[in-house]
């Protein structure tokens, strides 16, 4: 994000606030997901792929919380673009915070390769960034089918539902934990399990290219993001009311719906025709 660029903020929030009893809710809803997933695929190992990010951070506290900390493997598969404080905070949580079996695998020499093999993409911000997510999703599966193990996403609500994660990149696991939690729930149920405050409170960044920050990419802050999610797409509020209740301009309503629309893709499998009968 530029200087001259700024993020829409909400004058008014909607208070996603979880109450202590029904983020103990959450917390066991999400294990027992967790073990019933790990169960049906007759998994040996779950694979998380750790980026230091609170989204990851707080799915692994829940995995080793539901299935024993033995029995999760973590990535750390840090690229060129990559911050190093981010690095450092994926391995503390895999050995410091989880004490799980953890690999680091670099990621550029395989991103080289395609870029040698398809030079005419190596400009092209977007598609090398979404490359990078596609090569973790490829080596996530490697070491799952290796191990028998099952891939376990870390995708939050408000990311789904405005399409912001790479098709068949991070998008490509067995299944979502924290699926249902807005980011605000995120941060919330982080902390209740014990998340140091400096990982549950950090900025949020994908890091597919440098600098990328989510919020940046967004236009928005996830406050917003997740009022307008609340109360426009998930609620019955119009556009009008929702830039009323929280305060933004009625632009920003219109670009989450559109962001909702255009993703609708992402989360249903491939289309194909319907049977001939």
């Amino acid at each position: 994000m530029t200087a001259t660029e700024t993020i829409a903020r909400a004058d008014d929030p909607l208070d996603l606030t979880l109450s202590a009893e029904e983020l103990d809710a959450h917390r066991e809803h999400i294990t027992d997901f967790i073990a019933s997933q790990y169960e049906a695929a007759g998994a040996d190992q779950a694979i998380l792929g750790l980026s230091g990010g609170i989204d990851s951070t707080l799915t692994g506290y829940l995995l080793v919380e539901a299935l024993g900390a033995e029995n999760v493997h973590a990535l750390v598969q840090p690229s060129e673009v990559n911050r190093e404080e981010n690095m450092s905070d994926a391995e503390r949580v895999a050995s410091e915070l989880l004490d799980v079996e953890f690999d680091v695998v670099e990621i550029n020499p395989l991103v080289d390769a395609f870029l040698d093999a398809y030079p005419d993409a190596a400009e092209d911000t977007t598609a090398t960034g979404n490359l990078r997510a596609r090569v973790r999703a490829v080596l996530n599966y490697l070491v799952a089918n290796h191990e028998d193990g099952l891939v376990v996403g870390t995708g939050n609500r408000s990311e789904a539902l405005v399409g912001y994660f790479t098709k068949y990149g991070d998008g490509a696991v067995d299944c979502h934990p924290i699926a249902n939690l807005y980011k605000q729930q995120v941060r919330q149920l982080a902390r209740h399990v014990g998340v140091p405050d400096d990982l549950a409170g950090k900025e949020s960044s994908a890091e597919l290219w440098e600098g990328q920050t989510d919020e940046g990419e967004l236009g928005m802050g996830y406050d917003t993001l997740d009022s307008i999610l609340a109360l426009h797409v998930d609620g019955p509020l119009s556009t009008a009311a929702t830039a009323k209740e929280i305060g933004v301009e009625t632009e920003t309503i219109e670009t989450v719906r559109e962001l909702y629309e255009a993703s609708e893709h992402k989360r249903r499998a491939p289309p194909g025709p319907d049977r001939l009968h």
